[in-house]
């Protein structure tokens, strides 16, 4: 005897009745057909890694780039500050013959020069060295023989103050007050003025200061 062939049961509504939804079905608004239920797989799966997957893929990331960092700091020489050599812009400034030129003598191995440019303007003319002390700091000495009233404000800023005398050698230099935590030793000369600027130590100013003969 063959199985009586199952017949769907009928969804459709009594008269009169709305529509039946399925367990699980979005109701639309009136007149747009229902909406199905998301799977429960589906919802799951955004919520599948865990915090220790997501640690391991940020580990992945960060492992290459120290990598890459230790490479160039270690190979390449990065963060070490670009050391010239002053002696063409210094050559330059003697060779125009504006004002006695000096070039520091005994700074110690741990003073690097990281520029060095000399110009000419219709103010007078200036060489100008940078330096990077032994402690990290920077400092500039600047020679030139632009006039004084005229250099002081563009090397210090119009407001610096001189803040007293300093005996160096023989030789008597002014302290001045700079741009922000700056401090500055002023030479005034007949021929030129020297000034030597920067955030460095005054045991450094005066080291570097020194130097000049």
């Amino acid at each position: 005897m063959e199985p009586a062939e199952r017949v769907p049961a009928d969804s459709t509504p009594p008269e009169g009745q709305p529509p039946l939804t399925p367990p699980g079905t979005t109701t639309p608004p009136q007149g747009q057909p229902p909406v199905p239920p998301v799977p429960a797989s589906g919802r799951a799966g955004r919520s599948e890694r865990s915090p220790k997957d997501m640690a391991i893929s940020l580990l992945v990331l960060l492992v290459p780039i120290a990598l890459l960092l230790a490479f160039y700091r270690g190979f390449l020489g990065g963060e070490e500050p670009t050391v010239v050599d002053p002696a063409p812009a210094v050559e330059q400034a003697r060779s125009a013959n504006v004002f006695p030129v000096a070039e520091p003598a005994g700074l110690g191995s741990g003073w690097r020069t990281t520029t060095a440019r000399f110009q000419q303007t219709d103010q007078g003319a200036s060489l100008r060295l940078g330096y990077l002390t032994p402690e990290g700091r920077g400092v500039q000495l600047v020679q030139s023989n632009v006039p004084v009233e005229r250099l002081l404000p563009q090397e210090l800023t119009d407001r610096s103050q001189p803040q007293g005398a300093l005996d160096l050698d023989g030789r008597s230099w002014q302290r001045y007050t700079a741009r922000g935590n700056e401090r500055a030793l002023v030479l005034l000369e007949p021929a030129r003025t020297v000034i030597v600027v920067g955030d460095a130590t005054e045991n450094e100013l005066r080291e570097l200061a020194d130097s000049v003969r």
